[in-house]
């Protein structure tokens, strides 16, 4: 009876889960079958694994994803070690309260007010960013240039979401036993070997989640680029699930965007899998 009481209290989140996820996914998996364009008269042909093919063929598509591994390699370790650091700077203040809340108050605010208010600060001509680099004779072409694009998104994404990661390494700094600290500390231990061979080993799983949701969001940025860059220039800015979206909702190609789709799941599953491994604890 308590075995059958227990999938009674979680039959309402079982149905609304399959109801809007798991039979969203499969209903994604199955129009990912067809040829499926909405500009024609044509029902939808089935094509097996014919859109699959032609995203790994697509150059757009390949170009997309290699600026979506681009962002991945530089917003996660940036904002996971940005983080850890400011974590670890928290943990030592007083008045951690009114800290952890102007770190985190960015994370509240929508994408589409964080995209405005940064497309100002990267304004070439009368932005806050270069109102501050004139005084010494420099001028960044923050999103003109191809060379400065990625890394001004990165920039964006880094104020707007490392309060999360923050909070949730301070919680774990916190639960940390004192007396291993203490103990080391009476040995001799410096504050940065008490930092290596006790705090990140003990931080770990910690770490671990937060490393691997960083990962997981950083592959499904879309937000940032859309509203800031539209993808641009040349492309320099123009993610997967940009490209996505634009095939299905402007080119309404139905079939070809939910095989890219799932393409960018198996993407992120392998590359979280990896890290799992990498980072588990041993």
């Amino acid at each position: 009876m308590r075995r059958l009481s227990g999938y009674l209290f979680a039959t309402p989140y079982l149905i609304l889960f399959s109801a809007f996820l798991v039979a969203p996914l499969l209903y994604g998996l199955a129009v990912s079958l067809f040829r499926w364009d909405l500009l024609t008269t044509r029902p939808p042909t089935f094509v097996a694994a014919g859109n699959y093919a032609e995203a790994v063929a697509d150059p757009y598509f390949r170009k997309a994803l290699a600026v979506t591994l681009e962002f991945v390699a530089l917003a996660t370790p940036t904002t996971v070690a940005l983080a850890l650091l400011l974590a670890a700077l928290l943990e030592s203040l007083r008045r951690q309260t009114l800290y952890r809340a102007a770190f985190f108050v960015p994370t509240m605010l929508t994408i589409s007010v964080a995209g405005i208010l940064w497309r100002w600060f990267f304004n070439t001509d009368f932005g806050l960013l270069n109102s501050g680099l004139a005084r010494f004779g420099v001028s960044v072409p923050w999103l003109t240039d191809t060379r400065f694009a990625m890394p001004s998104i990165v920039l964006m994404t880094l104020w707007w979401t490392v309060g999360g990661p923050t909070v949730i390494l301070l919680a774990g700094l916190q639960n940390i036993p004192r007396q291993f600290l203490e103990a080391a500390s009476i040995d001799g231990a410096g504050g940065f070997t008490r930092f290596r061979t006790i705090t990140l080993p003990l931080l770990r799983p910690v770490l671990l989640f937060v490393v691997a949701m960083n990962v997981i969001g950083a592959f499904q940025v879309f937000g940032q680029t859309f509203i800031v860059t539209r993808g641009g220039p040349e492309l320099a800015t123009r993610v997967l699930v940009q490209y996505i979206y634009e095939t299905a909702f402007n080119n309404y190609r139905m079939g070809y965007s939910a095989a890219m789709s799932w393409l960018l799941f198996a993407v992120i599953a392998l590359v979280t899998a990896v890290l799992l491994g990498l980072l588990r604890e041993r």
